[in-house]
């Protein structure tokens, strides 16, 4: 939430609910305590602290975590900072934002490993949800259908504007079909004798990226696919 346009809209949102008199609440922590690793959990912790820290801070009224171990760090900031139960006369007059601030395109490298990451995330989530559960656990962070649209989204604006890795290869079709392929291999794989849904969340994915108009909501298909199997 710290790129300008997602600054911009978090901070209109809370000018928007304030001056209807209306609670402003901030975003999910995604992060989840991390067993068996004090350097990876602290580090997980102390981005929870800083979204919290910075939610409160703006204005919001409240917010909500991911893990119940995570509610006595965010109640304790936004407890430290609040000075009644809300935040509601915090009207932030002085802010004013434009549709090019809402627009503004963050800056970044694209990597081999955010592509990776964005296909083992919607791989990850559909397995799951074409099982029944909506809520799953993926690198260390509690992730809903959301994480997966934006992933499965990028993916198909990458390929529809002809983008580029870093280091000067294109997001063809060929690079992402080879690594959706790898991908689901590598989680078959790892499955092991458990019963999976990859390969159909693969074929899914295949057919979300590569279509000539992007689908509304990934969920929608994949909602067939799951009644289907259900028969």
């Amino acid at each position: 939430m710290t790129s300008p346009f997602l600054r911009a809209y978090a901070l209109q949102s809370i000018k928007v609910c304030h001056q209807r008199n209306i609670f402003a609440m901030g975003g999910m922590a995604a992060q989840i305590p991390i067993k068996h690793d004090e350097r990876a959990n602290e580090h997980a912790l102390n981005l929870v602290r800083l979204d919290k820290e910075r939610e409160a801070n703006d204005g919001h009224d409240g917010t909500w975590v991911a893990h119940p171990d995570l509610v006595p760090i965010a109640q304790s900031i936004f407890d430290g900072v609040l000075s009644g139960p809300n935040q509601i006369s915090k009207k932030l007059t002085n802010f004013e934002v434009t549709n090019k601030d809402l627009t503004a395109v963050p800056e970044g490298a694209r990597t081999e490993e955010g592509l990776r990451r964005n296909i083992s995330v919607t791989l990850g989530y559909l397995d799951h949800w074409l099982r029944g559960v909506g809520c799953v656990q993926l690198y260390s962070a509690m992730e809903d259908a959301a994480t997966a649209e934006i992933s499965r989204a990028q993916l198909w604006q990458w390929l529809r504007h002809e983008a580029r890795l870093e280091d000067g290869r294109p997001i063809d079709h060929s690079m992402i079909k080879m690594t959706i392929a790898a991908e689901t291999e590598r989680m078959i794989i790892r499955s092991g004798s458990v019963v999976n849904k990859v390969q159909q969340a693969s074929d899914l994915l295949e057919k979300f990226v590569f279509e000539k108009q992007l689908s509304d909501f990934l969920t929608l298909d994949a909602y067939d696919q799951l009644i289907s199997d259900g028969k």
